[in-house]
């Protein structure tokens, strides 16, 4: 990507197992100082409500630190959790990462 914007890529489920390794690789990436962060659920087969959670947190996180987090590639079951809990109000989402880089590095470079 750039120096910038820093890609964390999870896969298969996030949930209360594996929210914590999240949320840490999640902080981690802030040791680069990134103006963003990319998270990609493409590699995610599905999230309850601790994955929401620590989504949430890692919003917060990255914000306390004047850092962006975004979402691309979410599935239909990650798109429904988020309809209807109205965090895809919260969360700006993109379709996949061709769009991100369409829309966003563009606006970097």
């Amino acid at each position: 990507m750039t120096e910038h914007i820093k890609v964390v890529k999870p896969s298969g489920v996030l949930d209360a197992t594996s929210s914590q390794d999240f949320r840490e690789e999640v902080i981690k990436s802030l040791d680069s100082k990134p103006k963003m962060v990319l998270v990609d659920l493409k590699e995610i087969t599905f999230m309850d409500s601790s994955g929401l959670g620590a989504l949430v947190l890692a919003f917060k996180t990255l914000r306390a630190s004047d850092t962006k987090l975004v979402l691309c590639s979410i599935n239909e079951q990650v798109k429904i959790l988020f309809e209807l809990t109205g965090m895809d109000k919260v969360f700006e989402i993109f379709s996949n990462q061709d769009e991100f880089n369409q829309s966003v590095l563009s606006q970097i470079s």
